[in-house]
């Protein structure tokens, strides 16, 4: 019997959902939920299942086993908890939440009701990446030295513009970092492993009305003795590719999307050919750069066939809440250097109090 998918929150994204849950064998879209019942209704013409605006109804659907959440991302925690508690499996979005006391709210509840709690970040699922990382634990660069993140992205005025909730703290969570360049942290520090410190300077620079960052940069330390550094924005017309470099003293390696443009070891293997070869000319999409519609749904489609490979054996998830929380516990840390113009170490032991935050409240 196939395993049944709810959408929560039918707006851009929800399309990538609704297309990934086709391409998944044993999976089918059962129901979908937004707010506004027309927007619920029109997924559901298109991609299958019944439409709803009532949650407790949505949640009591014949056949639903899995949640996948695609509201603004400082939404993401209340229908969590709803879903968890009618005994629902959960996927959400990236970022999991905005703060780390609401990433673990949703955390805890998940494993209090034993059910599945995933973050959506496509790019690990990406057989490059993979590779990459591969490469990293098996020691084939050597003594790692430096790994970056790029995302020189591009949004136009009129995209922040289109959503009351874009650009802001209390629902988008934070600009460039936490909305864009979130899945490139993420990669990086699974690659790289932890970060013990960060320092940055961020800004807003080519945006209007608009409370959060469009442009930051960070230098890293990770636990492995390297260093790093993190560059994002929405104001490089007209976008690259996001780019992950890895360098040690015993290899370098680039991926841009989801090519290997650079595989270069001190101890080659055969397969290192084969490697750039097969792992060169595979991006197919913008990646987002300009536009955020510009992007496959293969990487979701590849996470939800995992969460339905775990409810049916109980295999661990690559993307589980924890794995989510990290990524919002780096940004964080970063928006408080940048704000202080101070070093911060991690783990952070609390959500960090950010000026910024609460002078947009006050001015709301």
């Amino acid at each position: 019997m196939a395993i049944g998918f709810g959408i929560i929150g039918c707006g851009m994204i929800s399309k990538f959902h609704a297309r990934a849950i086709a391409d998944v064998r044993g999976a089918k879209l059962v129901a979908c939920f937004n707010r506004t019942l027309p927007a619920a209704e029109r997924l559901a013409a298109e991609f299958g299942g019944s439409a709803h605006d009532d949650l407790e109804r949505f949640l009591a659907t014949p056949g639903l086993d899995v949640v996948t959440i695609a509201t603004p991302s400082g939404a993401h925690l209340e229908p969590a908890l709803a879903a968890a508690a009618a005994g629902k499996h959960v996927i959400v979005e990236k970022p999991l939440e905005i703060t780390l006391k609401r990433c673990d709210a949703m955390i805890d509840a998940c494993r209090r009701a034993g059910v599945l709690l995933a973050t959506i970040f496509p790019s690990r699922f990406h057989r490059a990446a993979r590779l990459l990382k591969e490469a990293v634990e098996q020691e084939r660069f050597g003594r790692l030295t430096l790994g970056d993140a790029y995302v020189k992205w591009y949004r136009s005025q009129q995209y922040y513009d289109s959503g009351a909730w874009r650009g802001t703290w209390d629902l988008d969570g934070g600009g460039a970092l936490m909305n864009q360049a979130i899945h490139s942290v993420d990669l990086l520090t699974w690659i790289m492993g932890p970060v013990t410190e960060i320092a940055a300077f961020t800004g807003t620079l080519a945006h209007e009305r608009i409370e959060v960052e469009d442009t930051a940069v960070a230098t890293l330390r990770f636990a492995n003795g390297a260093l790093g550094t993190i560059e994002a924005t929405t104001a490089a017309f007209p976008g690259s590719l996001k780019r992950i470099e890895i360098h040690g003293d015993g290899g370098s390696a680039v991926l841009q999307e989801e090519d290997l443009t650079l595989w270069e070891f001190a101890r080659p293997r055969a397969s290192d050919r084969k490697i750039r070869e097969a792992m060169a000319g595979r991006t197919t999409t913008g990646g987002g750069a300009a536009d955020p519609k510009a992007i496959g749904h293969h990487g979701h489609a590849a996470l939800f066939k995992e969460v339905v490979g775990a409810i049916r054996g109980g295999n661990p998830l690559t993307c589980d809440g924890n794995e989510g929380r990290r990524a919002v516990e780096i940004i964080l840390g970063l928006y408080k250097a940048a704000e202080t113009g101070r070093r911060v170490s991690f783990p952070l032991t609390k959500d960090p109090v950010l000026a910024a935050r609460r002078r947009s409240r006050e001015t709301s």
